[in-house]
């Protein structure tokens, strides 16, 4: 399973690539407007860094909701680099505009996934990742990561390309739980991330070798 940070900020993307576990970035314009950056010209700079600092995807948002206008928008995008991918939102004319990028040969990224239909729709029309919000289908009292487990089984027995990108993220545990149901992607903050590297066992343990290794000083 791959590793995307969702955030627009770039020291947190490059604590993550640090690690050396990142392999891309989805980002959105509220990520953006958080850091600070406003204006199209700032936000299409900041891309371009972000593109910079990671080997990988870079998923960036459209704002349009009609045809002509996520068209327009998603061609600015995919021309600012060559690790962009164009965030398309589920809805009648973004499923079209992914099906024209798709025949373009540009990369796109379905967003605002609730639902195994949903992401049939998206994966008919050639998208390249589908994002499945697991949080927030948790809030709704559903399972979010028995979604991943639905439209996982379903891809595989279709034979759809499209990777299973699982989003709204909230901890550690989510990641776990994506990876055993063959998410092919977790894309998420990272405190979710480092939250991966605590257990108090560790803790406890290192603090024992640590005075152990006193008594040889």
């Amino acid at each position: 399973m791959k590793f995307f940070i969702d955030t627009a900020n770039l020291e947190q993307i490059k604590e993550a690539h640090d690690l050396g576990i990142l392999d891309g970035v989805t980002t959105n314009p509220s990520l953006m407007a958080k850091e600070g950056i406003k204006g199209s010209e700032a936000v299409m700079k900041h891309y371009v860094d972000i593109c910079e600092m990671v080997e990988g995807d870079i998923s960036a948002e459209v704002i349009s909701t009609d045809f002509d206008g996520i068209v327009a928008e998603g061609l600015v995008l995919a021309a600012l680099h060559k690790n962009i991918v164009v965030k398309v939102p589920m809805i009648k004319d973004g499923v079209k505009a992914i099906k024209y990028f798709t025949d373009k040969g540009i990369r796109t990224n379905c967003t605002l996934i609730f639902s195994a239909g949903q992401a049939i729709l998206a994966a008919k029309a050639g998208a390249t990742y589908v994002s499945p919000f697991i949080g927030r289908v948790d809030d709704m009292g559903a399972d979010g990561v028995e979604l991943i487990y639905q439209i996982r089984r379903i891809f595989d027995i279709q034979g759809y390309k499209t990777e299973i990108l699982a989003a709204s993220i909230r901890n550690a545990l989510h990641i776990i739980k994506c990876a055993e149901a063959g998410a092919d992607v977790c894309t998420c903050p990272l405190d979710s991330i480092l939250g991966l590297l605590k257990h108090p066992l560790t803790d406890s343990g290192l603090a024992k070798f640590l005075e152990d290794a006193k008594k040889f000083a």
